[in-house]
């Protein structure tokens, strides 16, 4: 069963295909996925695959992404979770997009505070590691606002419209091993 989670103005919940429209809206715009790792989307059935996608890690014990949801509306403005998950060594990478709409209200940070406790309470995570391109200031500060702590760089690390690109590599260790 997903497991939902809620914070004092977020649920966070599986996504399902009901959810294709807001995935679509999210990563159809540039502002989203400049710093992403990603092309932009074009179509519905891009989304339809993203949607899929999250399924199926979540499944296979690869990942798990929530669809970030406000309390008292309906339809997702972003989604976070934890992607390349391994169970046997304790670590997931952490991941995290919100349409501009919702940009600068808290609401990113509610949603990461919320699963970093879910990671490390309930799936027994000793490391949470996270990449971000060099250029993206704003998860480059909101990661170090909450505790990430800067590892180095790695060059080249991703492509993106036919750019090579090079990217921090973070990570939040669990407290009282």
């Amino acid at each position: 069963m997903f497991p939902n989670l809620e914070t004092n103005r977020l649920v966070l919940r599986e996504i399902t295909r009901d959810d294709t429209e807001g995935i679509f809206r999210c990563f159809s715009n540039g502002d989203v996925t400049r710093y992403y790792g990603q092309e932009t989307l074009d179509s519905m059935e891009q989304a339809e695959s993203i949607v899929d996608f999250f399924a199926t890690s979540y499944k296979e014990f690869r990942g798990i992404r929530w669809g970030i949801e406000r309390i008292g509306t309906k339809g997702i403005i972003g989604t976070i979770g934890f992607n390349a998950w391994s169970q046997k060594h304790r670590r997931a990478e952490i991941g995290y997009e919100i349409h501009p709409e919702h940009w600068r209200k808290g609401y990113t940070l509610e949603a990461l505070l919320e699963i970093i406790q879910y990671g490390f309470d309930e799936l027994g995570l000793t490391r949470i590691g996270a990449v971000v391109f060099l250029d993206n200031q704003a998860s480059n500060t909101l990661l170090t606002k909450v505790g990430f702590q800067k590892e180095g760089i790695l060059r080249d690390y991703m492509h993106q419209n036919g750019n090579v690109h090079d990217t921090y590599v973070y990570s939040l260790l669990r407290k009282n091993k």
